[in-house]
């Protein structure tokens, strides 16, 4: 078991089913379910090497929106599938996401000792093993996507997954946004270029989770297309979300140190365009997700939730 930590702001883990109950009961029953795919494609935390497993599910386990498996299910669900299949996806884009966490938080990457109101992986295993976890968790993703396309009937559909979910992570994705996030410390950059690294660093995945969902469907490319501008604006609205929060969020409700990117002198929708604008911005970018999916109808309810929930959420 992890080691006992000081909490000097007496945070809380951040509940997987969200505090402010923006979320149906619907969607709250798939965190469920991404909540048991994940625990049991999780190595054990006592299986050799213990440590490694127990840093691999302190990221995975400790809480979490679970946003993008739900993008994956209400995806796939608003095209008519919503088989088993789809948790092998759902579980690949969490378990990217927690490695993503785990080395973001890295000192030498945003340096940051709070994930989900508590102390972050490198904090209580050490920055060697935060490491590896972050490591494994991205492998064992491509594995366990790999395994589920291999018991399937249609190889091309599993070989499209696998090519959504790698490209989503490396230079075309949040390896990129990554870098140009890390490059703009303490720079002025213009609205577009925010918006590209963010499309980069935390859009990636979304539209990932989004292109998951529709492959398994086996939507066409018109669809494919629609959805993606979906997504894109889902991503986008999340981080500015993000950022807002990071001027107005209270520390013990957001889960992290607020104000820690303007202390870091990191570029922001509220530093660069302010804060009402960023406002605006986000409600144009809910605007814009929400016509996207309208052709789907009651179908697409679910995606809609989500679309506001990236944009009100208050963690």
């Amino acid at each position: 078991m992890p080691p006992t930590l000081p909490n000097p702001l007496n945070l809380r883990p951040e509940p997987s089913v969200p505090a402010n109950n923006l979320l149906s009961p619907t969607l709250q029953a798939l965190i469920g379910r991404a909540e048991e795919a994940l625990e049991q494609r999780l190595p054990l935390a006592e299986q050799s090497p213990a440590e490694l497993h127990r840093a691999m599910r302190y990221a995975v386990l400790g809480g979490g929106k679970r946003l993008r498996p739900l993008l994956v299910y209400a995806t796939a669900g608003a095209l008519g599938e919503s088989g088993q299949s789809l948790d092998a996806a759902a579980c690949a884009v969490e378990l990217i996401h927690a490695y993503s966490l785990v080395h973001d938080d890295l000192p030498a990457m945003d340096d940051d000792a709070l994930r989900r109101g508590r102390p972050t992986c490198h904090v209580v295993y050490g920055e060697a093993m935060a490491i590896l976890a972050g490591d494994a968790l991205q492998a064992l993703a491509f594995e366990i996507l790999a395994e589920q396309a291999s018991h399937g009937h249609d190889a091309a559909v599993g070989i499209a997954m696998l090519r959504a979910l790698g490209r989503a992570c490396g230079a075309e994705g949040m390896a990129g946004g990554q870098a140009l996030d890390l490059s703009a410390v303490g720079s002025s950059l213009t609205l577009s270029e925010l918006e590209h690294m963010h499309t980069c660093k935390t859009g990636a995945l979304i539209r990932a989770s989004v292109r998951l969902g529709a492959i398994a469907a086996r939507a066409d490319n018109d669809t494919l297309s629609t959805l993606d501008r979906y997504a894109h604006a889902v991503g986008l609205a999340f981080q500015v979300r993000d950022d807002i929060l990071d001027v107005e969020g209270e520390s013990a409700v957001i889960g992290k140190t607020r104000g820690k990117d303007a202390a870091a002198d990191k570029p922001t929708f509220p530093s660069i365009i302010g804060l009402d604008a960023s406002h605006t911005r986000l409600a144009e970018l809910t605007e814009i997700a929400l016509a996207a999916i309208a052709p789907l109808g009651p179908r697409g309810t679910p995606l809609a939730e989500l679309a506001h929930y990236a944009a009100e959420r208050l963690n």
